[in-house]
């Protein structure tokens, strides 16, 4: 990937295969593109395999996981479902992991806790007096359950703080910006999550492929606005070390997902926190180093990041995510995965992290995220924060009356922005090569994919400008068969179109995100 990268003339803002990243609003000021967009691709160029596009139960799901059956059910499905309704419409997103908060005991402390809004408090398996309850956590556990049903096969555990019988101040956050878990409660923290993996086991069925045992080790996590503890790179070895050696133990297959950086930047640089950064380096740069996990039984090859905080302006979001895949690729058998993003903060003005918007602005700004963190990061795996939001923030894919009991719901056009992808690039599936012969302003960004059985090629193409695109695909080393267009707008959630013969360019509708599914010969 990396000669393709050298390419990019990112001083004029462009992306992946030379398309240029513009807002829409910049658009219009534009010159228009020409009539007809020649975009190549090569399959003899294979890039990341696709491994997942997943989502979070946090918070939401404890309390609409036991919302009357019918709204819940239909929640699960916009999520989860891979199925087609009548005349071929998708009826959900199709992600293919789910994370599961493995939360800290925060909601039996109550507003003792120290953590006001209710909502943001967890649950435990771990009761007070040191048992085991496998009836809490009965919401989450829930669409856990709703999730496999719908045919999702791989499953993540999270922590964003260790149980509060554990933690050195009691609570599910920490005190003074220190780490909320002494490193003689390493092995106890072990225990515990071995514990609950089986647990879990034992009464769902599921066994989780991964854990990831710290979140966002780089924040502070000491206001007490959710559940969070930070840690050191340090403390972080320690950690894994103690979890490895309790996976094997316990015949457990889960491997550990790290680190959770809680910014790019963090993972192939110290930036401004020397200890809690350079996460590449630390864990499977340097053999010798007193923190490399590289050959820890249990521990994934994997380092895993969140988007938050480098997505705006274009420019920095592309040179960030090539300083990210550089070092990525300089690091013996080492994969990326972007694990957590939602819209936050005002994102150098081009848009901000609030109020709630269902309609396509947001969706059109974060299937541009998706876009470049896929085609430059060469993230394996893309992963949002909340799946349901009951807030007005631009954090949810479906949105919910803030309701313990009973509510409405609301699809927003995120949701079905991300599905664009999730519902039709499948695990296993393989990014190739694209680029446009010409890179007028305002071009679309296209990136292509290769089905797991190779029988399919999967085009997305975001169309975030203020008029219409026409694209003619040029397939090397196959031969391009019919295809079915998906289209999210304004008016449409994944409409199927009409079919688009081998022969007829692809047009795209402005301020559109359209996926086309081509058969391969």
């Amino acid at each position: 990937m990396l000669h393709f990268l050298r390419c990019l003339p990112t001083a004029l803002g462009l992306g992946w295969g030379g398309l240029v990243l513009a807002t829409s609003s910049a658009v219009g000021q534009q010159a228009p593109a020409p009539s007809v967009l020649t975009v190549r691709i090569n399959t003899r160029q294979p890039q990341q395999t696709i491994a997942n596009f997943a989502a979070s139960d946090a918070w939401a799901c404890q309390f609409v996981g036991t919302w009357p059956a019918a709204k819940k059910e239909a929640i699960a499905d916009l999520l989860f479902s891979t199925e087609n309704g009548p005349g071929g419409q998708p009826k959900g997103i199709g992600l293919s992991q789910w994370r599961f908060n493995i939360g800290a005991g925060s909601a039996e402390q109550g507003e003792q806790s120290g953590i006001k809004d209710e909502w943001r408090r967890a649950e435990s398996f771990l009761t007070p007096a040191g048992t085991y309850d496998w009836d809490r956590l009965a919401g989450q556990r829930w669409f856990l359950q709703a999730a496999r049903r719908r045919g999702v096969q791989q499953f993540l555990g999270f922590l964003n703080s260790p149980p509060v019988s554990l933690t050195r101040n009691g609570k599910a956050y920490a005190t003074a910006k220190q780490p909320n878990l002494a490193p003689d409660r390493h092995t106890d923290l072990a225990t515990y999550c071995a514990r609950v993996l089986e647990g879990v086991r034992q009464r769902t069925g599921i066994t989780f492929d991964y854990l990831s045992p710290v979140n966002e080790p780089q924040w502070d996590w000491s206001d007490g606005g959710q559940e969070g503890t930070p840690f050191r790179n340090e403390d972080i070895t320690g950690i894994c070390k103690a979890l490895s050696a309790a996976l094997v133990a316990n015949k457990l297959p889960t491997q550990l997902l790290i680190t959770e950086a809680g910014k790019l930047d963090y993972l192939f640089s110290p930036a401004d926190k020397p200890e809690q950064g350079d996460q590449i380096g630390a864990f499977f740069g340097n053999a010798t180093a007193p923190t490399y996990l590289g050959n820890t039984p249990r521990v994934a090859r994997i380092i895993a990041g969140h988007s938050y905080f480098t997505t705006s302006p274009q420019t920095q979001a592309v040179a960030t995510r090539q300083q990210l895949a550089a070092r990525v690729s300089a690091t013996d058998k080492l994969t990326y995965w972007q694990s957590e993003y939602c819209i936050l903060g005002d994102n150098a003005g081009e848009i901000n992290g609030g109020p709630r918007d269902l309609g396509m602005t947001p969706a059109l700004y974060l299937a541009r995220v998706i876009h470049t963190d896929l085609t430059v990061a060469n993230a394996a795996a893309w992963q949002w924060w909340l799946a349901i939001s009951p807030y007005d923030y631009k954090d949810g894919l479906v949105y919910v009356d803030k309701n313990k009991t009973d509510g409405a719901f609301y699809p927003s056009k995120m949701l079905w922005a991300l599905g664009n992808f999730s519902r039709f690039v499948r695990p296993g599936a393989v990014r190739l090569a694209t680029q446009l012969d010409q890179s007028p302003a305002g071009a679309p960004l296209v990136s292509a994919y290769r089905s797991p059985n190779g029988r399919q090629l999967i085009t997305v193409v975001v169309n975030e400008g203020a008029a219409p695109a026409t694209l003619r695909l040029v397939v090397s080393g196959q031969r391009l068969g019919s295809g079915q267009p998906y289209v999210t707008s304004a008016s449409a959630s994944l409409q199927p179109g009409p079919p688009v013969p081998a022969t007829q360019a692809l047009r795209v509708a402005p301020h559109s995100i359209t996926t086309l599914v081509s058969t391969l010969r």
